[in-house]
């Protein structure tokens, strides 16, 4: 007899129990109450529980009632789903988007986009593959139709790319480091005869951004964006950071920005991009995806950071060092 159970007595049962009686639930179905009551005792007896109580002036659930009513609710609201996916899906919306995301690119805004996507496609699953660089090779082999990368990568023909948002990427080290008293261009001689602290894979990246890349000897690479700015915290080395991961390190003085002679004024400006395969172009929830990341607010570029905070007492400490370049002229002069 369950089996013959239907959705049209399941929403009759549900609009009688929140209406409170036949007649209202007879108005909002837009049927007559005889056929309300009816479909109810058919329920009723496929079921084999009595769900409301009709010795009153109004109808009242039951204890089964009420404990049917929730199941009730959850088999509406799943055919419910059910059909709108069906809807979307055949309107060529896809049933799933996989992204790969590089994790240079900024939480914030990603999430941001994330929280947006589900209320404006619940009927598609989202996602994630979060990477250190290693983006281009999911999209290339169909695991994921989009990816989060950015211009340092490696660009195949194979994919179509569109510019998101620019981060700024400073090179630093901690307030503690000899070379966080160096003022004014480093040069690469100096910067390498300490670490450079990488999360990025030489392999990954283009020829176009080899100065962003400058090869040092003394190199570690970490493939957690998190890792490396631990490791610039204490002091093991120096290296570029996206300006939006280390805004407090830099106001509180724990970091300090330096300036290699190799690298542009202000830090590296480095373009994020999403990409996809030419032959498999994002669908109406992809295309939405990638529109909302590139028109979210971008984080901030240039040193207005620096110049709107007040300086720290351990960066005062710093500048009140003797520079580099100083101690090495006086230890010449006292040859």
């Amino acid at each position: 007899m369950l089996d013959g159970v239907s959705l049209d007595q399941l929403r009759t049962f549900i609009a009688a129990a929140d209406e409170g009686s036949f007649s209202a639930a007879g108005r909002r179905l837009r049927r007559a109450q005889s056929v309300v009551s009816q479909t109810l005792a058919n329920l009723e007896g496929q079921l084999g529980v009595k769900l409301f109580d009709r010795s009153g002036h109004l109808p009242v659930l039951t204890d089964q009632g009420r404990a049917l009513l929730a199941d009730a609710r959850a088999v509406a609201g799943d055919v419910d789903l059910l059909k709108a996916r069906a809807k979307s899906l055949a309107g060529g919306l896809e049933p799933e988007l996989s992204v790969a995301v590089d994790v240079m690119f900024p939480d914030a805004t990603f999430t941001g986009a994330v929280a947006a996507f589900q209320k404006e496609f619940p009927a598609t699953l989202l996602r994630f593959d979060m990477e250190s660089s290693a983006v281009i090779e999911p999209v290339l082999e169909g695991r994921c139709s989009i990816g989060v990368v950015g211009s340092w990568a490696l660009m195949p023909p194979q994919l179509t790319h569109e510019v998101l948002l620019t981060i700024r990427v400073p090179m630093v080290v901690s307030a503690q480091h000899p070379l966080a008293a160096y003022r004014g261009r480093i040069p690469n001689s100096l910067l390498a005869e300490h670490i450079q602290i990488s999360h990025l894979d030489p392999c990954d990246m283009s020829v176009a951004v080899g100065a962003f890349r400058a090869k040092y000897p003394k190199i570690w690479r970490l493939s957690h964006l998190g890792a490396k700015l631990a490791f610039l915290r204490a002091g093991f080395g120096f290296g570029g950071m996206p300006l939006h991961t280390i805004q407090a390190d830099l106001a509180n003085g724990a970091l300090v920005e330096i300036f290699p002679e190799s690298a542009p004024t202000g830090g590296h400006l480095i373009e994020m991009l999403a990409v996809n395969r030419t032959d498999s172009p994002p669908g109406p929830a992809g295309r939405w995806f990638i529109d909302r990341l590139k028109h979210a607010e971008a984080p901030p570029l240039a040193r207005e950071l620096a110049q709107s905070q007040p300086v720290s007492a351990a960066t005062k400490v710093a500048r009140r060092r003797p520079s580099i370049r100083l101690l090495a002229s006086k230890r010449k002069r006292s040859r």
